[in-house]
């Protein structure tokens, strides 16, 4: 029979806050966090879910191939640095392979914090 409350496959429970949707209460939690260190000027310019091109879109053989992108949960300014956070309770392969090549093309820029 059809469970229309499906149990979601990592455990993770989605939680709204404000009208934004996380995939994990963790995530919603250090939303909260990072919001109350913005009101106190701890951190400026916070963003949700800021986006990142870790390949270009390109052709092989006349065969078109989409970009690869990461996308982080948080981004942020601390004393004037940029900081990239990704918060997770469980790490997939492709998180991995992704944020390995993230750090190999902005790590000398940014500061990365996993939660």
């Amino acid at each position: 029979m059809f469970n229309k409350f499906k149990k979601s496959k990592y455990g993770n429970k989605v939680t709204y806050i404000n009208k934004i949707k996380f995939d994990s209460k963790k995530e919603a939690e250090h939303y909260l966090y990072l919001l109350y260190e913005e009101k106190i000027g701890n951190i400026t310019d916070l963003r949700l879910q800021p986006s990142y091109i870790l390949l270009n879109a390109f052709v092989y053989k006349g065969e078109p191939n989409r970009k690869i992108t990461y996308v982080a949960d948080f981004e942020y300014k601390e004393k004037g640095l940029l900081t990239v956070v990704d918060v997770k309770g469980f790490k997939t392969d492709i998180y991995k392979l992704k944020r390995k090549l993230f750090l190999a093309k902005y790590g000398h820029y940014v500061t990365f914090k996993e939660i």
